[in-house]
């Protein structure tokens, strides 16, 4: 949809922070440094739960990848054949090195006293070799007919996202990402890995849904595999759009599932009892059958928190590999392309046709521009997720609006009863001007849906970031409204103690989407 620059590159964290860039992502001083502490969170006693008890086991920093150990991308590289696997289902590695043997360790992400991360299993020393060149498919679908390198156990690996760190001989490093799914959602906020949108971007090999070798749109992949490694340090978006939700999460006593991308499609069943789900920073690209069983969740109690924006943007499906189903992704962003021709799973932007179902009618909002750049704004300082925070009416915390951004508009799907709880002047590009929403609706079952309306929500957890003049009280505000929507959720449908109370029409905005880049709604 568009080009990414490099974006949210924080102190001491990770870098490559990657949106949508036509040149190499600068590397950072270390990769996956925890966010610095923050004031101690005190859940009621109730709220204690096994996440809390995991957060208390003995944590390490040793998961985090320093730039000058960093692989290059045939050094050191591999891919899992899941996405994700129950507690005690193995899994196989394949792993490519030409820096001799290597070694696996298994870290399970978490707060951990602030280490953010608890070491779960290592490997035998395994040797390295050089598996095959990958292959260019007619659509340049980049995959690997590599053989296994070694098995994975997980018995007793407790839900969570996980990195696995690879380290060969040599001290080079590359991380594979695994999501240990739960057994049941039941009860639980439910934070979901959107590794379809790791995927998607994923140029491992020179082709992406993006681009190909030479940066063109032209010149991109129409399907894309996991059957190969992520680029860059290998885990790049659930480091930067995921993990400071994952630890301000488990710390603060909510009882918590996971879940990807790939098991809300294969499970309609998945959130059926879930007290939330949590849609993090960048979460762009869905199935049917995802938003399917994501729309019953909610119109069933489960409350829902989009985290990020331009989620539910690209409508993508599945399709098998020789690894299994769902392995890969089938994204022409071209009805005309591709060759499953007018039909709900035609791969186009949801707010497209053939069968337009723009993001609305889930998120509350539409996809509005990139780059963005702004201060968040209150408008709604009596709204009950502003509890503890300060905030007042105008109150205004720049750099938690930046990257990409959503916008409320008085169109078809939009709920009827939307309550516009912030409404900020944001830049997009040059001489182009517009808003950021974020945003909040109920719905009959009880279930509340809240929207950010911000991709920098979630790395803004993490701490102050002078690229987009985060400082630190609107850390604070960000960390305070994050921990309110996470414990609200867990109590209930939202609905039932907070309905929305409509009030876009006072804005007055207008329904033309030509304020922004997000296209025209069909």
């Amino acid at each position: 949809m568009r080009r990414w620059i490099v974006c949210c590159v924080v102190a001491a964290l990770l870098a490559s922070a990657g949106c949508h860039s036509t040149e190499p992502a600068a590397r950072p001083a270390s990769v996956g440094t925890t966010q610095p502490s923050s004031p101690t969170v005190h859940p009621p006693r109730s709220a204690r739960t096994a996440a809390l008890a995991e957060n208390t086991r003995p944590g390490t920093t040793a998961w985090r990848l320093p730039a000058n150990r960093l692989a290059g991308p045939l050094e050191l590289a591999g891919y899992a054949d899941r996405a994700s696997v129950r507690s005690g289902q193995p899994f196989r590695l394949y792993v490519t090195s030409t820096a001799g043997a290597f070694t696996v360790r298994a870290f399970r992400l978490g707060w951990y006293g602030g280490s953010g991360a608890r070491l779960l299993w290592t490997s035998p020393t395994v040797p390295g070799r050089a598996q095959p060149a990958p292959t260019i498919g007619p659509d340049r679908m980049v995959s690997t007919n590599w053989k296994p390198a070694l098995t994975v156990p997980t018995t007793g690996w407790p839900a969570g996202a996980y990195l696995l760190l690879l380290t060969a001989a040599n001290g080079k490093e590359k991380y594979v990402p695994i999501t240990v799914r739960s057994n049941s959602t039941r009860g639980a906020v439910v934070i979901v890995d959107a590794v379809n949108t790791y995927q998607a971007y994923n140029a491992w090999g020179g082709y992406s849904l993006y681009h190909g070798p030479n940066k063109s749109f032209a010149t991109r992949s129409y399907r894309v595999t996991f059957d190969r490694p992520y680029d860059r340090e290998g885990a790049h978006f659930l480091i930067q759009s995921e993990l400071p939700l994952i630890q301000l999460a488990e710390r603060s006593g909510v009882p918590l599932a996971y879940l990807t991308s790939l098991d809300l499609a294969a499970d309609p069943h998945a959130l059926t009892g879930a007290r939330g789900m949590v849609s993090a920073g960048h979460d762009e690209y869905w199935t049917p059958a995802m938003r399917a069983t994501v729309t019953k969740a909610r119109d069933a109690g489960t409350n829902l928190a989009f985290l990020g924006a331009n989620a539910d943007y690209w409508r993508v499906r599945y399709e098998p590999s020789p690894l299994g189903p769902q392995r890969i992704i089938a994204g022409y962003k071209d009805a005309s392309a591709d060759p499953v021709k007018n039909r709900p799973d035609t791969t186009v932007k949801w707010r497209s046709a053939p069968f337009p179902r723009p993001e609305n009618s889930l998120t509350g909002m539409l996809y509005e521009c990139f780059p963005a750049e702004g201060s968040f704004v209150v408008r709604d300082p009596g709204f009950f997720l502003f509890a503890g925070t300060g905030a007042r009416k105008g109150s205004s915390y720049p750099g938690l609006v930046a990257t990409e951004v959503d916008r409320a508009y008085p169109i078809s799907g939009t709920p009827a009863n939307l309550q516009v709880i912030a409404h900020s002047p944001v830049t997009c590009g040059p001489g182009r001007h517009t808003f950021s929403d974020a945003t909040y609706y109920t719905v009959p079952s009880g279930a509340g849906v809240f929207a950010t309306g911000s991709m920098q929500w979630v790395p803004a957890l993490r701490g102050p970031d002078s690229k987009h003049s985060l400082r630190a009280p609107a850390v604070a505000f960000a960390r305070k409204l994050t921990l309110n929507l996470l414990q609200a959720m867990a109590a209930g449908p939202l609905g039932r103690r907070h309905p929305a109370r409509a009030d876009l029409a006072t804005l007055g905005a207008s329904p033309s989407t030509s304020t922004g880049t997000g296209g025209s709604v069909g």
